[in-house]
């Protein structure tokens, strides 16, 4: 299993993305970190759900450019 710095190092986006840019996010509660299963763009300050819009309640503690899809 993967350790909380190794998830944080592969989530190493910079600064904020830009409101038209889906990417993935790592966030955290008291059982660890996990990625949403959805990608979610930061807009006015907030993490939203790209497709839904929907306001994402957990705490995002990282981000990255989606990751190409392996063989």
């Amino acid at each position: 299993m993967a350790t909380r710095l190794q998830r944080l190092a592969e989530f190493d986006g910079n600064g904020e993305p830009s409101p038209d840019e889906a990417v993935q996010v790592l966030c955290e509660d008291k059982s660890g970190t996990y990625q949403l299963p959805f990608a979610c763009r930061r807009v006015n300050g907030e993490w939203r759900n790209s497709e839904s819009g929907s306001l994402v309640e957990a705490m995002v503690v990282g981000w990255r450019r989606p990751r190409e899809a392996r063989s």
